[in-house]
């Protein structure tokens, strides 16, 4: 997903997510694909790294996983901006794969 995201490709990003995805403030799948539409037109250049992963397994099929993620972006090849979020997600197995259920930031 943190590849997908620098490379801007949003479908490689949200095939990660459940279909009944719920992200703030009732944020759902498609309203993330606008939000990131939107961060790539005020950022030319994207880059993200994580932080270490906080992975809470809970039952056979659900996880929770924390993390810090430090976003940077601008329009040309140097950073003007960076933010660095506290992520808490949530996660679902279906089938041999996980899948991204919930996510909040701050």
């Amino acid at each position: 997903m943190e590849a997908a995201a620098e490379a801007r490709d949003s479908d490689a990003l949200v095939e990660n997510f459940a279909d009944d995805f719920a992200g703030p403030q009732g944020m759902d799948r498609d309203r993330f694909r606008r939000y990131l539409a939107l961060l790539w037109l005020r950022n030319r250049q994207v880059g993200v790294t994580l932080g270490p992963l906080d992975v809470e397994l809970v039952g056979q099929d659900r996880a929770r996983v924390n993390f810090t993620a430090a976003a940077r972006g601008g329009t040309g090849w140097m950073p003007e901006r960076a933010e660095v979020y506290q992520v808490k997600t949530g996660w679902r197995r279906e089938g041999d794969d996980w899948k991204l259920i919930s996510a909040d930031w701050e």
